[in-house]
């Protein structure tokens, strides 16, 4: 091989391993919480107050 298939080889392979990096996993992405404005909706729907009310209630530990 030459030393341009060598360079051209290994960018290949950096590139493919960066965009490997960034995805996530399934099964994790479906235990998280995810964004406020999802969390807000899903509170909203199921007949729970808001979210910003949620967070700035009182705890029942105080």
């Amino acid at each position: 091989m030459t030393d341009d298939q060598t360079l051209r080889m290994a960018a290949i392979a950096a590139v493919l391993s960066m965009v490997d990096a960034g995805t996530d996993d399934p099964s994790i992405r479906g235990r998280q919480s995810g964004e406020a404005w999802a969390q807000d909706h899903r509170r909203i729907v199921m007949g729970k107050s808001s979210l910003m009310a949620q967070r700035s209630s009182r705890s029942p530990w105080r």
